[in-house]
């Protein structure tokens, strides 16, 4: 049976990184824990774990963003299948043999796990998606979404009408829980470390994945509980804003055309429009002043119209 190596990017993770190793260490992996320089007690609750338990730990002096800190924590392991786990992913009794079970009988190069809410149940919409399509993200920068959560194209994009009770073909799991095989990996070269620090890093992957002519699956029996979005809540809102947008177009610009990525340009730009307008109505975002909204919004704006 292929060995499994999990790799654990952190940053800021000190709340949820011994929970996560102490259902780990119960699973038949390698366990490879790669810190972005993270300002909070990651580190030392690692390093305490890891006394105990056989962890390895890297420590990096800059934060490579998620990317970046699994290219470089893969190169360190050992397994022929390679486990990205988030920190605030709790593993269930059984759920890593699962993945690598699922990725065999499946003859698949990788396989997502099934992540539960806080109620036991799968988190739709997040535990996998089809690829963004131009449609599928012109809902979401027009704010369609937010004022239509159940349109077609949306529903289509997040699977909501999926069975999440058995094994599927799928075309592109979370990052928060993604086993691939390490000949796969090492065919497409790893991830693209210049979606920094984080979003549509394992979109693209699985993109590249797919267009090389690999199977990703879904595995219903791989649990594993996930709080989420744990180092993204550190991030301020204009990084959240910024970071988002500018990774959104840098997918556009690898896998659309170029009719395609202005097409989605100028529909950032009039959905940041709409936006603006909501801040000088003083119906702006929750805990955000209207200035700092206001020059993020005009940030994202220049961003979008760049070349």
């Amino acid at each position: 049976m292929p060995r499994c190596s999990a790799i654990i990017v952190t940053y800021n993770s000190a709340h949820c990184i011994t929970q996560c190793l102490e259902a780990l260490t119960s699973q038949d992996c390698e366990i490879v824990v790669v810190d972005n320089a993270s300002p909070d007690d990651t580190v030392r609750k690692v390093e305490s774990f890891a006394v105990r338990k056989r962890v390895e730990l890297l420590r990096i002096s800059r934060n490579l963003g998620f990317a970046g800190g699994v290219n470089h924590g893969i190169r360190a392991a050992s397994g022929e299948v390679l486990l990205l786990l988030n920190p605030d992913a709790v593993a269930e009794p059984g759920a890593v043999q699962a993945l690598v079970d699922c990725i065999t009988e499946q003859s698949a190069s990788a396989a997502g796990g099934a992540l539960l809410q806080i109620n036991g149940e799968p988190d739709r919409g997040f535990a996998f998606r089809r690829l963004p399509s131009l449609s599928s993200l012109l809902c979401e920068v027009l704010l369609i979404n937010q004022f239509w959560p159940g349109n077609p194209v949306n529903r289509r994009y997040r699977c909501l009408d999926a069975d999440y009770s058995r094994v599927q073909e799928v075309e592109q799991p979370a990052g928060a829980c993604l086993a691939i095989k390490r000949p796969a990996w090492d065919a497409l070269g790893g991830m693209d470390a210049q979606f920094f620090p984080v979003w549509f890093e394992d979109v693209d992957f699985c993109k590249r994945l797919i267009d090389s002519g690999h199977k990703i699956v879904y595995c219903p029996t791989a649990r594993f509980r996930h709080s989420g979005a744990h180092s993204v809540g550190s991030l301020s809102f204009t990084e959240k804003q910024v970071f988002w947008y500018r990774n959104m177009l840098r997918y556009a610009g690898k896998h659309f055309s170029f009719g395609k990525v202005w097409i989605l340009r100028i529909a950032i730009v009039a959905g940041i429009l709409f936006r603006l307008a909501a801040v000088l109505a003083e119906r702006g975002p929750e805990h955000v002043s209207a200035r700092e909204a206001s020059e993020t919004y005009r940030k994202v704006i220049r961003l979008a119209l760049s070349l």
